[in-house]
């Protein structure tokens, strides 16, 4: 897949595609739904799938301190994104310039001019252009007076209810992993390298592989059971904990592994993370002895819950 940064860095050879537009945080099954009739498209009028999204999304620029916590960093959303067979992904800034820009500009400068869009798919909510000005009816005259098509899709329902990022975060909130996996049509998964840490872990028999979270807010907090990707071949289990460690005096937020029965070194080894099951929310013990002893529960819990699933 590739991947084009602002439209000044288009080359004349990407012009010509069929194009979705959102954030797409998360890849559940609605954005499945629309990248569906995207490869549809593309292959009845033999051109390259595209995707359009914002970097930083519009919620972060417009009020970045409320807006909510990202389910994917732009490094795992390209990457699913890939493996769902996209072409190209454009990424465009969203800026002061951008937000004032009307919806006829938008058409104008992105979808005509930049991209050469032969057509557009886009869920039937979506809006675009200053003040959210346009809309689904607007896109289709636009697209009838510069030359591509719109598919406007209904919302993806499960359980009677739209599948949307807000409710995949919901139900990581409140730790309703079995939710999250139908949501998404898979495990949710947090990727990142592995860092130096304290070695704490080690000394307790729990060696960890800590990454940080490169993001404002994390989606998840506490404990819980995961299937580790990156240490060898095939998936292992362990456990892992998103949180702070108060109760060895706090910091940083990271996304902190153990991977059962390893004991080789992960420092500077990219891995992958999904989340099977939450255990428990993080705690603040009041000795380290104590700590060790809910890690042991902890492990025998997770242990039990992977090898049952």
């Amino acid at each position: 897949m590739k991947i084009i940064r602002g439209l000044t860095n288009a080359r004349p050879s990407d012009r010509g595609c069929v194009v979705t537009i959102g954030n797409f945080d998360g890849v559940h099954l609605g954005h499945q739904a629309i990248l569906t009739r995207l490869h549809e498209r593309g292959r009845e009028l033999g051109l390259p799938t595209a995707v359009l999204t914002f970097e930083p999304n519009p919620r972060e620029y417009f009020d970045p301190v409320n807006a909510p916590a990202r389910l994917m960093r732009l490094r795992d959303k390209a990457s699913a994104l890939a493996e769902l067979g996209l072409d190209r992904l454009v990424l465009l800034k969203f800026d002061r310039r951008l937000r004032n820009w009307t919806a006829g500009e938008f058409v104008a400068c992105v979808l005509h001019d930049g991209l050469g869009a032969r057509h557009v798919v886009i869920g039937e909510g979506f809006r675009y252009g200053k003040g959210r000005g346009g809309d689904v009816e607007s896109l289709g005259r636009s697209g009838r007076d510069s030359g591509f098509g719109v598919d406007a899709l209904p919302p993806f329902e499960l359980d009677g209810e739209r599948v949307s990022s807000t409710r995949v975060r919901a139900a990581l909130e409140c730790g309703d992993l079995q939710a999250v996996r139908r949501l998404l049509g898979r495990d949710y998964r947090m990727t990142g390298r592995v860092i130096g840490g304290r070695r704490l872990g080690r000394r307790l028999g729990y060696a960890t592989a800590n990454m940080r979270l490169h993001r404002k807010v994390s989606p998840v907090n506490g404990v819980f059971a995961v299937r580790v990707h990156g240490v060898s071949e095939g998936p292992r289990a362990g456990v892992a904990s998103v949180g702070t460690r108060p109760t060895i005096g706090g910091g940083e937020k990271l996304l902190e592994t153990h991977v059962f029965d390893y004991a080789g070194d992960l420092y500077g080894r990219y891995l992958a993370v999904d989340f099977v099951a939450k255990l428990r929310d993080e705690e603040r013990f009041p000795s380290v002895d104590a700590l060790l002893e809910r890690m042991h529960v902890d492990a025998g819990e997770a242990r039990r819950l992977l090898a049952s699933g």
